[in-house]
């Protein structure tokens, strides 16, 4: 077939596997690639920041359901990514790094960038290779990109020398990776989760990330529906039931799950998400879709591991229909869900100056498509953003997930914008998520990805504990500089924007901002009194919501 240089056989397995575009900062020893993807088609999305870029190809795994990648400089490009590998590792998504590293020969000798990246990464990737000579390229690239979309999925990593990366070896014909093969589900670990189901009268669901990523949406509404079971969505499980449905109770979460006699975890870990502080009576059952996450550190009343669509569509046919006390445990809930819906439009209609972070969410819940993508970044305002801006289709929620690192936005936009051209796409900041990651809006500009950002900006990140101002004697831990101008950042490097006082204004500006055709900030300056664990100014002193 001929010699062609190494890069590009990277690039073309790639390809192969469907990836479109490669999300990067631009470096010396991965020009090879840069040339590659201009040969084979695939879409160059240079960042400002590995974290970006990173977290870019993290967010468009989990937007697709396909394994992406984020190729990075040896050394430091790859140790500044670590927080995106990590939140893959957490969140299960499936990222592929593709790494330049110094050549063997020179190892040792004080060159620049010669980290060993594979003992860097290693509690952190599910596969790490070397590609060690010009053939072995394309088959490493393939083999990584396997492992991260096998169930469970996770990140790889592939590091390729610079001498190997310039080197041209023969083309050998590398498939893309098959579709992978879903772990097969134990008939008889259902059967008891069956039972356990059936014997309980007031039984909880709680269905998260895994549900999207593993395709299970479908057959989640089937078990729900025919069950007659209540469920609370986290994570990118928002939306895999619309937030409208009748069995989705999550702004009754903190009565579901005091009350409940069985929890039924499904598509994510037993994490302190669930708040099993809240459930310290209930049975509690996981079903994951591999046997090494099912949880060890509580005592189950059941286990199913394998396929997630297998698997509920195993227990709804052999759970059988609601019983008359499931049907009442139920309309409980609703009725729970109901009235919290009603107590929340006080906040989120307040005309409290300065503007209540509930207004915002309050704003955007009447803007929005029941398609947007809604990106949370950040504590306290994704929070609020979590609790009262519902999702309505799979797909639809990224936010850090269960690593937590702040910082995420700016690559989540551009990879959902990326993914859905012709979606609406927001991204909603706390004030030290815009701080880390705010140059990426450049990335944005120059790659024409318009998305509305939206910073509540309250003046007061890091130096308070949440819900109290810093006293005035300096004893916080950063200075406050209220009023930050975030939206003449974006301005000043090519998008737009605009600061928003008053709660009147926030509805143009949201319009304004999701017609503008490029990256538009609307800078929110929010209450500093009020936090997500005390949503209420002071001299209020209202019962907060259920998060």
């Amino acid at each position: 077939m001929g010699e062609l240089p190494s890069g590009r056989l990277a690039v073309r397995a790639l390809r192969r596997a469907g990836v479109e575009q490669l999300f990067t900062l631009p470096g010396g020893d991965l020009f090879p690639l840069y040339d590659g993807c201009r040969h084979e088609g695939v879409r160059i999305v240079d960042t400002r920041h590995e974290q970006a870029a990173a977290f870019a190809a993290e967010a468009m795994a989990k937007l697709t359901r396909r394994p992406q990648v984020a190729a990075l400089s040896a050394g430091p490009g790859v140790i500044n990514a670590l927080s995106a590998i990590a939140t893959a590792a957490s969140g299960g998504s499936p990222l592929t790094v593709l790494a330049g590293r110094a050549p063997p020969a020179t190892v040792g000798s004080g060159n620049l960038q010669e980290p060993d990246h594979q003992a860097v990464v290693a509690a952190l990737v599910k596969h790490a290779a070397t590609a060690s000579e010009p053939a072995a390229v394309a088959p490493a690239v393939a083999g990584a990109l396997r492992a991260a979309g096998t169930p469970h999925r996770g990140p790889a990593l592939v590091d390729i020398p610079a001498d190997v990366m310039v080197a041209r070896a023969d083309e050998v014909t590398v498939a893309g990776p098959p579709p992978p093969e879903p772990v097969e589900v134990d008939l008889d670990a259902v059967a008891a989760a069956a039972a356990e189901l059936r014997r309980a009268e007031r039984p909880l669901l709680v269905a998260g990330t895994d549900v999207w990523l593993g395709g299970a949406y479908a057959a989640l509404r089937d078990l729900v529906d025919a069950a007659g079971l209540p469920v609370v969505l986290q994570g990118m499980g928002r939306g895999c039931l619309p937030a409208d449905h009748d069995l989705v109770v999550s702004r009754a979460r903190g009565l579901a799950l005091s009350r409940a006699d069985l929890v039924t975890v499904v598509g994510m870990p037993l994490d302190s998400r669930v708040g099993f502080d809240r459930c310290a009576d209930a049975r509690v059952m996981h079903v994951a879709d591999h046997p090494g996450l099912l949880a060890g550190h509580v005592e189950l009343a059941a286990g199913v591991a394998g396929d997630l669509a297998a698997a509920l569509t195993a227990l709804a046919e052999a759970v059988g229909e609601a019983t008359e006390q499931r049907r009442a445990w139920s309309e409980q809930l609703r009725d729970a869900e109901a009235a919290a819906r009603a107590a929340d439009a006080a906040l989120l209609e307040s005309d409290a100056a300065p503007i209540h972070p509930a207004r915002v969410c309050g704003e955007l819940r009447r803007l929005l498509d029941r398609d947007a993508v809604v990106i949370g970044d950040g504590d306290d305002l994704m929070s609020f953003v979590g609790c009262y801006v519902d999702t309505y289709t799979p797909g639809c929620w990224l936010d850090p997930g269960p690593f937590g690192c702040l910082g995420t936005g700016m690559g989540y936009a551009a990879a959902a914008r990326l993914a859905h051209p012709h979606r609406q796409v927001v991204a909603v900041l706390g004030e030290g998520a815009a701080a880390r990651g705010m140059m990426d809006a450049a990335t944005l500009v120059r790659h024409r990805l318009p998305v509305l950002v939206v910073v509540g900006n309250n003046g007061i990140w890091p130096d308070r504990e949440p819900g109290r101002q810093r006293d005035d004697d300096g004893d916080g831990a950063a200075d406050r500089q209220p009023g930050l101008r975030y939206d003449e950042v974006v301005t000043a490097l090519g998008g737009a924007g605009e600061t928003v006082q008053r709660p009147s204004d926030l509805a143009p500006a949201f319009e304004r901002g999701l017609a503008a055709g490029v990256p538009y900030l609307v800078n929110v300056l929010i209450d500093p009194t009020v936090s997500y664990t005390d949503p209420r100014p002071p001299a209020a002193a209202a019962r907060p919501p259920s998060p």
